[in-house]
């Protein structure tokens, strides 16, 4: 149980990586394989080029390293645009042990699969107003997911999202500017890794970036964001007493990529993840005894690389 709110946290660590300027926006993965940062998807699309129907395919690959609680999180994803309106992937999840020897039993499962797909529905500039954000809705799928809430249950889980994005990128301004906010319904506790929430329910992701030059026609983009999670984990007050609390998590991260017509994204961020999350009572060789449950996540890594062809 700890575990998930270790990954919680492990997650969240590069959040809000984001786009380096309007032309290179969409051509970022997230970790389950939408356009977006590390984690938050934004209201872009994998871009078509004039006079085609489709693209040819995005491929990413993130790495999480979220301790020895949890474990590390590899993640593969390859995801296609439709006529700059559509965007639709899928992701493998793969799963490597922690070492912790009281907790780490909730995350020994090799991973899950995850289904996305998303649609613009308002392009920015829209209305030929320039403080007009971009608009993008979407969902996740999430199946085979053992983690946590089904290590406790014996069982795997199918859990989903269904979100609206806003995005906004102000290139003109002194020090350019990215705003990212959306809202999601979802009933996964940080995108699965946790297990599953009790209930479906609403929570709010966002960030800013900043894109900067870099050297070789490249932009660096240092953002830092947020993401709520679902407040309690189906199955932990088994492991936890009262069930824990799944705070809000934050992220600081930057993203290397081209300034224009992006086709490569390099990222690299730090989350301030749980520590010590509550307490449990477990059997020693004499009798029973009250140990803290402690996450041993408190700064935890991400790096991701995505290749549009």
């Amino acid at each position: 149980m700890s575990c998930s709110r270790s990954l919680l946290r492990a997650f969240p660590c590069c959040a809000l990586l984001l786009v380096a300027c309007a032309s290179a926006s969409g051509q970022n993965l997230t970790l389950e394989g939408q356009t977006g940062g590390f984690i938050t998807p934004t209201a872009y699309v994998v871009p078509v080029a004039k006079g085609k129907h489709l693209s040819l395919p995005e491929l990413g690959y993130h790495f999480v390293a979220a301790g020895s609680v949890i474990g590390d999180i590899h993640t593969a994803s390859a995801t296609e645009g439709i006529a700059n309106w559509v965007e639709f992937g899928y992701t493998r999840s793969a799963h490597t042990n922690g070492n912790n020897p009281y907790f780490s039993t909730l995350w020994e499962y090799s991973g899950m699969n995850i289904f996305h797909g998303k649609a613009v529905a308002l392009r920015e500039n829209a209305f030929k107003r320039a403080w007009m954000p971009g608009v993008g809705v979407g969902f996740v799928v999430r199946t085979g997911d053992h983690f946590v809430s089904g290590a406790i249950a014996n069982k795997s889980y199918t859990n989903e999202d269904i979100y609206i994005a806003a995005t906004k990128t102000a290139l003109n301004l002194k020090v350019p500017l990215l705003l990212n906010f959306g809202w999601k319904m979802t009933n996964a506790s940080i995108f699965g890794i946790g297990g599953q929430a009790t209930r479906f329910g609403g929570r709010f992701f966002g960030g800013v970036g900043f894109p900067l030059p870099g050297p070789w026609h490249t932009a660096f983009v240092p953002a830092a964001g947020f993401t709520q999670e679902p407040y309690h984990v189906l199955n932990l007050n088994q492991e936890v007493p009262g069930g824990g609390h799944i705070p809000t998590t934050l992220d600081y991260a930057i993203r290397w990529t081209q300034r224009k017509n992006a086709r490569f994204s390099v990222d690299a961020g730090v989350g301030q993840v749980a520590g010590n999350i509550g307490s449990t009572t477990l059997p020693t060789t004499s009798s029973l005894q009250v140990i803290p449950v402690n996450l041993e996540a408190r700064h935890v890594i991400g790096v991701g690389a995505s290749f549009r062809f």
